[in-house]
């Protein structure tokens, strides 16, 4: 009859159904979290060694992204595949690990050799498994065991709410990690150089136009000589500077031709305009693409902070940046 139901149903309800019915299961997942997940916590933060992720099948294919993720977030992380494991690659732990062993039914042949070898070489292990009573939950320091849910789909045979739950809670142990490390976006920078993520997560001064490139103009300065300036350095804006040095003003492409009726004999302070936008240089570029939506401007000065005001030191535009995520 359940088959007949499916059936009936259109292809949009029925994929709907099971979303809702794994978005149910990882409700059931986190409330079913307690001390268990603490110690798993601990257990990562005390590691002083690496941190070894674990499984097989559908089970290893999640470990790999756990174990990434992990890696990027500050944690030293590898994936060791329970078969290999047992033909050589168990070599690769070492007293000071600590691992997160993967397998929903808890039972898996490979698992026994390799528990064993973690025990002998004192790792301790993080289990994620649906069963309470297996071997692998009973060796666990931590064994973090997923609430019992039918795998959605026709015949509920293949692993679907299991393994989504299993990168779920790998998810919540990370990020759990990662905060109690301390580990920022800027750390998280120095770990992805490359790609457009790593570009936005560059300091600004790495893509800032400062030196001879730097727009700038005395406040005092007549219009004439503020746009010749502006017009040799092509970045559609000038700083204006006071007696100090410090930054009070800018003048934008778009404030000259708002004041063009005024005429050009006037001084740069006259036609700035004051408290400008500013951005740090060890910033992020995401914090400066930010300010750029919010403000809907095209380009920020480059500022560093002295006692007596801010002093510019360059000029990021819009275009030298990534696109926004």
């Amino acid at each position: 009859m359940a088959a007949e139901d499916d059936k009936e149903r259109s292809v949009l309800e029925f994929g709907r159904d099971i979303l809702h019915d794994e978005a149910r299961a990882l409700d059931e997942l986190a409330d079913s979290l307690g001390d268990e997940f603490e110690r798993a916590v601990d257990l990562i933060l005390g590691c002083r060694g690496k941190l070894i992720v674990s499984g097989l099948g559908k089970s290893g294919h999640v470990g790999r992204k756990i174990a990434a993720t992990f890696a990027s977030t500050g944690t030293t992380s590898i994936f060791l595949h329970l078969a290999e494991a047992i033909h050589g690659d168990l070599g690769m732990a070492a007293n000071g690990d600590v691992a997160i062993l993967i397998s929903q039914s808890g039972e898996t042949a490979e698992l026994e050799p390799v528990i064993d070898h973690f025990k002998r070489v004192a790792i301790p292990v993080i289990a994620i498994t649906g069963n309470n009573g297996s071997i692998l939950a009973e060796a666990a320091a931590a064994p973090l065991v997923l609430p019992h849910w039918q795998e959605v789909g026709p015949e509920a045979v293949a692993p679907t709410t299991s393994t989504t739950m299993t990168l779920a809670l790998g998810d919540a142990l990370a990020m759990t990690v990662m905060r109690q490390k301390g580990f920022t976006r800027t750390d998280f920078g120095r770990l992805h150089p490359g790609g457009s993520l790593g570009a936005r997560l560059k300091p600004v001064s790495r893509l800032m136009h400062g030196g001879d490139a730097l727009p700038l103009t005395s406040a005092g300065s007549s219009m004439h000589d503020a746009i010749v300036e502006m017009s040799a350095k092509r970045l559609g804006v000038i700083g204006v500077t006071d007696e100090s040095g410090h930054l009070v003003g800018v003048i934008t492409d778009g404030d000259l031709r708002r004041n063009m009726e005024r005429g050009l004999d006037h001084t740069a302070a006259e036609f700035m305009t004051r408290d400008p936008k500013t951005i740090a240089s060890d910033a992020l570029i995401d914090d400066a693409l930010t300010l750029f939506e919010e403000n809907r401007i095209t380009a920020l000065f480059v500022v560093d902070e002295d006692d007596g005001g801010k002093v510019p030191v360059g000029v990021l535009h819009i275009h030298d940046c990534p696109p926004p995520r």
